[in-house]
């Protein structure tokens, strides 16, 4: 497993843009694919997106592609989340995450109990 931690800034404005960060350690990250996920009050966890462990492919939920980005630098062992045009709804516990992934098949978007690390999360509020 890896350790993984969330950093950045957590209170924006709605129409800005946001760059979370997410630190991990342990030398398994390299063979981790990683996602981004986020829960609001009173709703469960959500996919956003997931990296492959080299970074080449990537994929995103429905309901935010085109908003976000989802990248990695393998070499500082950090997985990066932009949001742009952050709106209200945007406002949730936003986590990172991580496994092999061996035993998914990719028939369906990446659920919470497909991965095996996670990090604390990371409250974002986004204000008008």
């Amino acid at each position: 497993q890896v350790q993984l931690v969330e950093s950045g800034q957590g209170l924006v404005q709605a129409g800005d843009s946001l760059r979370l960060s997410c630190a991990a350690s342990g030398d398994a990250f390299r063979s981790y694919a990683m996602a981004w996920f986020r829960q609001a009050p009173g709703k469960e966890r959500e996919f956003l997106a997931v990296t492959s462990s080299s970074g080449i492919q990537t994929y995103y939920a429905s309901s935010v592609k085109g908003r976000l980005t989802i990248s990695r630098d393998n070499t500082k062992k950090a997985v990066y989340l932009q949001i742009n045009s952050l709106k209200l709804e945007d406002t949730a516990v936003y986590y990172c995450a991580g496994d092999t992934l061996h035993h998914y098949a990719g028939d369906r978007d990446p659920v919470e109990g497909d991965f095996s690390s996670w990090g604390p999360g990371i409250q974002v509020t986004v204000s008008s």
